[in-house]
């Protein structure tokens, strides 16, 4: 399949395009500067002709068979101003708009777009199972998801298979949360954040690219978690990270400092709450298997330990 991946430079998208090609499908890069050989060039902000943006995008598109859309400002990058929040929306919002617009009209286009979302559109669920059939949360965050996932709509009158890609804390070494809290784990001055009680829902860099793979060919439609079906505790996350490094985990980080750093909106909705999340569809209907399903076995992957 020639599968065209935006936000291909990011973590998840660069890891997607090596393991794409190693399993025999041609990834094509949408890229926001002109493009090169194999590259497709948009704007996702919007131009002042957006129809003529449209018209070039999916023209394109034309002979792509399916989309892998990952682009979007990153949630933890900065503190949560007004205007970066509306940075956040707009980045997810406008591109998804555009890119599903686009498909809409090609006449030899895409078939399959799987549309990154986020297991935020769940809110702040406290030990609630939740899963793909569970209602949307509230919050910025839990808004932001649902408004993200609507912008599809155009795609999916036009006939074609919608997924969205619903994910949790992506772990590897070479990016995300897991590798900003490296550095602290390692001089043994990682653990518990706030009550340790919340839940977070992860998956392994590797689980998560082999899932949007396995996504790509079947019938599966709508959300799906990319989740891995063991979600755990803040605290038995920082405990598990210790073992796998070897180092003592008994320094706590009370909630204001991260709150000074990081904003208090931002610092309750990333560290301070979170989901306890579920794969029911990509287990059960999807037929998908873990190679990661348990968190040390996925740390010992990813840290190579």
């Amino acid at each position: 399949m020639r599968v065209a991946i935006t936000g291909s430079s990011g973590l998840v998208g660069t890891a997607l395009i090596t393991h794409l090609e190693s399993v025999g499908h041609t990834p094509v890069r949408v890229v926001r500067r002109e493009a090169g050989d194999d590259e497709i060039s948009w704007s996702p902000n919007g131009t002042a002709d957006q129809e003529a943006a449209v018209a070039d995008l999916a023209a394109q598109l034309e002979g792509i068979d399916a989309v892998v859309h990952l682009a979007g400002a990153g949630i933890g990058d900065k503190r949560w101003s007004d205007d970066y929040k509306r940075v956040l929306v707009e980045s997810r919002t406008k591109g998804t708009a555009l890119l599903a617009n686009a498909i809409a009209v090609c006449s030899n286009g895409p078939k399959v777009l799987l549309s990154g979302s986020a297991v935020g559109v769940y809110g702040a669920r406290g030990d609630e199972d939740l899963d793909e059939t569970s209602t949307p949360g509230t919050g910025f965050l839990a808004d932001l998801t649902v408004e993200w996932e609507q912008c599809t709509e155009p795609a999916t009158a036009a006939g074609v298979r919608v997924v969205f890609l619903r994910t949790g804390i992506v772990l590897s070494a070479k990016g995300g949360a897991l590798k900003k809290q490296l550095p602290l784990f390692k001089l043994g001055a990682g653990g518990t954040i706030g009550s340790g009680e919340q839940w977070w829902s992860w998956i392994s860099i590797d689980d998560e690219v082999r899932a949007i793979t396995h996504l790509l060919t079947g019938d599966i439609a709508g959300p799906v978690n990319l989740t891995a079906p063991q979600p755990t505790t803040q605290a038995d996350f920082a405990n598990t990270l210790g073992s796998v490094l070897k180092r003592p985990t008994f320094l706590p980080t009370p909630k204001f400092g991260p709150k000074l750093l990081l904003g208090s909106e931002l610092a309750e909705n990333l560290l301070f709450t979170g989901q306890k999340v579920f794969p029911q569809v990509l287990q059960d209907d999807a037929g998908f298997t873990f190679e990661h399903p348990d968190l040390e076995t996925a740390l010992r992957a990813v840290l190579g330990r």
